[in-house]
């Protein structure tokens, strides 16, 4: 690929247009709502599409905290994470990004989750 995956996505609009998407749907279900309940949403999209624009190879950079010190007070579980995940995936295709595309989103994302669930799942600690 010729061009970043930050620029073939379509560069700021269309993550932050992404990044408005994801959180309407986080925020409206009741796996990940919680998580959500007393934060500065605006300030969390602010660094969400700084941290993904830097990821994808745009040209801000992310100055935020590291993604294990940023999430480990909030006690994320796999399955929320994994809801998370479906949701991107999800926000992309209703963007119409292509799913080769998305694949390479979600491939950045990926190795991000053992920094950022720090708690099991209750369903999957009872069935262990």
């Amino acid at each position: 690929m010729g061009t970043s995956i930050f620029e073939a996505l379509g560069g700021n609009a269309a993550l932050a247009a992404a990044v408005d998407g994801l959180y309407e749907r986080l925020l409206s279900d009741p796996v990940t709502a919680s998580y959500f309940h007393e934060a500065d949403i605006g300030k969390l999209r602010r660094h969400l599409r700084m941290f993904l624009a830097a990821a994808l190879g745009g040209p801000d950079i992310y100055r935020g905290r590291d993604m294990r010190s940023a999430h480990a007070h909030l006690g994320i579980t796999a399955q929320a994470w994994d809801r998370t995940v479906g949701h991107v995936a999800a926000v992309l295709a209703g963007l119409g990004v292509e799913d080769e595309l998305a694949g390479l989103v979600i491939g950045h994302l990926a190795p991000l989750r053992d920094q950022i669930v720090t708690t099991a799942d209750p369903v999957a600690a009872l069935a262990a």
